[in-house]
This record gives C-alpha cells, structure tokens and sequence, in this order.
C-alpha cells in the first residue's frame, strides 16, 4: 500500500511551549491511523498541520504526495475534516449549511444537490434537511459535520474526536458510518480519548504523550506488547503490599499500584486466582486487557492538568 502522509521529526512550538515534540509517522492509503493521548498531548495539533491550517515549526510532512504548509489549496481541496467542535451555522437550515459549505468546493448546483441529499440519507437526518440546528441533538450535529466533511469527495478524512459528548446510541451509528467510509477506500486520521473508539477503528494507532509518540503499533499488538492477555485488579490498602506482592507478583508479567488498587497483568491468569482464592481477598476484578490499560500504564493514572 501506498504513504499517503508521511512525517519526519515534525514539530511545532507556540513561543516556547513545544506542542509537538519531533515526531515521526507514516500513514498508508486505506488505514484507518489513530492519534491517542490525554489533554495537551498534542493529537489536534499534529492534525492541524496534516490538513494544512497550521504551519509546522520544523521537521518535514507531506500529505497526498505534496508538502503541507497553509497555502497547500491541493490538500485542503481533497481533505474531509470533521472538527472536534460543532462549527455549524445555526441561522441556516440543514440543509442549507451543507449548500454553503458546497460553494466553497465550487461543486456545480445540481451535483451539489445530489450529493447532499445522497449524504443526508447516509447520515439519518434526511428527514431533517429543513430542520435549523439549534432543533437538533449534539449526536444530529455530529453526524451533520461527517456529511459536511464529505462533501468535496475527500480521498483523506481527519476526525478530530468526532464522539465527544455522544451518548451510546450516536456514538455506535458514527462508528459505523466511519467504518463504512473506510470500507469504501477512504483513508481515516482519527483523534480520541475513547480507547474501545481506537479499538473499534483504528488499524494502527501512536500513543502521544507531551508532544511525543510513546507507542505504535496495532491496538491488539500494543496490548499483547505492554500487558498481555488478562488483568486482575485487587482493592487493598497499600499496607498490605508486604503481605500480597510476594505471593502475587511472581504469578504475572508485571503489576503496578494506583491508590488502592494493585493491578496484576499477565498471559494466563489460572496462577493468580488461584493465590487470589487461596488469600481470600474480598474485593477483586477479573479481566479481559484493553487498550485503556496500554494508555494508562505508559501516559499515566494521575488526572494531567
């Protein structure tokens, strides 16, 4: 498969805050690549300049075989971008934001018809074309901003946390119509802070982390990699550490305590419930391992400010 963006030790400073850190990626056509990291890790920032709205401060990046710089009116025009925030127009009807939108890709009226209404049907609101956004729901608007970002017939899309503040129900339908793009041939750059949202989606994800990637790989790969198969959490008082971790601590690949709880991962947890059963311990979880474990373990458990 072809790279259709690729960065070499790609950074970005505001004053004398470095935002990102030097970081190298390369992204092939038809992958579905996800940038995960807490607040401030850097995920929008790097996106920013992958769709040409930010200039970088060093580094190189290309993007769909050209450099990405603001002036790049090539990429922009084949580029689909899903903003993290709902930048809709709430004077002008559904409809009407999509014909608007239209007009700034130069799309002819009557293909510009055809192609919203094709998008409306893809997203469910069809029946909403008339409706002004101030009457729809947050999970409408979102899938609002996907048929806007479709537009233009991107070869790239760019989901900048495209579920935030979604319930269940809207977050489901939105994966499935980011998975149905993908299986059409789009190439998806997905940010999130949802790791079942990077599991769901992403062929291969990096984890970033103050500027800098930590980890890539492939999200089943990544939790293989740094936890395993399975994870056993047990709710003690760090007093009791000298008494459990001895008898525990050999029977897994690795633990670690975050504030009353002693978490346990390995391949094969048979060994460590059965020790677990034989301490008698009151309080504890047995577990298939995530991604959230492999984010936490390398970011952190602490709330970062």
């Amino acid at each position: 498969m072809s790279v259709i963006i690729r960065a070499d030790s790609l950074r970005k400073k505001y004053g004398d805050f470095v935002a990102v850190d030097g970081i190298s990626f390369a992204i092939e056509e038809g992958e579905c690549f996800g940038f995960l990291g807490p607040n401030g890790a850097g995920k929008t920032t790097t996106v920013r300049m992958i769709h040409c709205v930010s200039p970088k401060s060093g580094g190189t990046l290309t993007v769909l075989g050209s450099e990405a710089h603001v002036d790049n009116r090539a990429v922009k025009q084949r580029t689909g971008v899903i903003p993290q925030e709902i930048t809709l127009d709430n004077d002008l009807t559904v409809r009407e934001n999509l014909q608007v939108h239209a007009h700034f890709f130069a799309i002819p009226g009557a293909e510009a018809r055809r192609r919203i209404l094709e998008l409306l049907r893809f997203v469910e609101l069809e029946k909403r074309r008339d409706s002004k956004i101030s009457d729809l729901s947050t999970g409408m608007k979102r899938r609002l901003l996907i048929a806007r970002a479709l537009l233009n017939q991107p070869r790239l899309i760019i989901a900048d946390e495209p579920t935030t503040g979604l319930d269940p129900q809207a977050r489901h339908l939105i994966w499935q119509r980011l998975r149905q793009l993908k299986g059409q041939g789009a190439t998806l750059v997905l940010t999130t802070q949802y790791m079942e949202e990077a599991q769901q989606l992403c062929d291969r994800i990096v984890i970033m982390h103050q500027g800098r990637i930590l980890k890539a790989g492939a999200p089943s790969r990544l939790i293989e990699e740094e936890i395993g198969r399975e994870v056993a959490e047990v709710r003690a008082a760090p007093e009791r550490d000298a008494a459990l971790l001895p008898r525990l601590a050999p029977l897994a690949r690795g633990h670690e305590r975050v504030g009353d709880t002693l978490y346990f991962y390995c391949d094969d947890g048979r060994p460590l419930l059965k020790a677990m059963l034989e301490l008698d311990l009151p309080d504890t979880v047995h577990r298939p391992a995530s991604l959230e474990d492999v984010f936490l373990k390398l970011t952190g458990r602490s709330l970062i400010e």
